[in-house]
């Protein structure tokens, strides 16, 4: 751990090194929430954004180069998606972690996908609403779906609320969506969709 923490210190911003921390501890809270590996859950909450201040250019060349395979052209549309991509790739290179959890998490921590995992849903979610760089207001909104909804379900109305929520900034910035996105906003929409109510 001592040598993750050191690495992130080195390579991230303090902001992003805060939210970091924030997003670690809220991924434990909600892993003992849903009665998962908490350990696990900080790991992944810690580095799932451990590419974020690489530049997009050394991105790219990262995934043409070394990661080559295991990722949509599409994803390559939005700059925004790089860092997941190669915080996964990360998370094994430099971090030699082999745990197919903790790397499918930080995979899927920013587009989503159609089969996420209860452990995969918890890294989003946790990224989303980490106290130490978002917003407090909204992140007690989200937390409240997910109290207020028990089991799963109460972490698929959240993430629905996310994606609502992602999928609108990204249309006022007129920047690209991907598609899965698009795919697990649908397919929450038709799950929870009324469990959300208009705010």
């Amino acid at each position: 751990m001592d040598f993750i923490i050191h690495w992130l210190e080195r390579k991230l911003s303090a902001k992003r090194y805060a939210h970091s921390l924030g997003c670690a501890e809220t991924a434990k809270k909600l892993a003992l929430l849903y009665n998962l590996d908490a350990k696990k859950a900080y790991i992944a909450g810690l580095i799932h954004d451990c590419a974020k201040n690489f530049e997009n250019e050394e991105l790219i060349n990262i995934i043409r180069n070394e990661i080559k395979t295991g990722f949509d052209e599409t994803e390559l549309k939005n700059p925004k998606t790089y860092h997941a991509i190669v915080g996964a790739h990360f998370a094994k290179e430099i971090f030699e972690i082999e745990d197919a959890e903790i790397i499918n998490s930080i995979r899927r921590h920013t587009i989503g996908s159609v089969d996420m995992t209860t452990f995969d849903k918890i890294i989003f979610l946790a990224d989303k609403i980490e106290p130490n760089s978002r917003d407090e207001k909204y992140s007690k909104k989200i937390f409240k779906l997910i109290e207020d909804n028990k089991g799963i379900i109460g972490l698929d109305v959240a993430i629905l609320k996310c994606f609502t929520e992602t999928i609108k900034s990204l249309v006022k910035k007129k920047l690209y969506i991907c598609p899965s996105t698009i795919d697990v906003y649908n397919i929450l929409q038709q799950k929870v969709g009324e469990l959300l109510e208009d705010d």
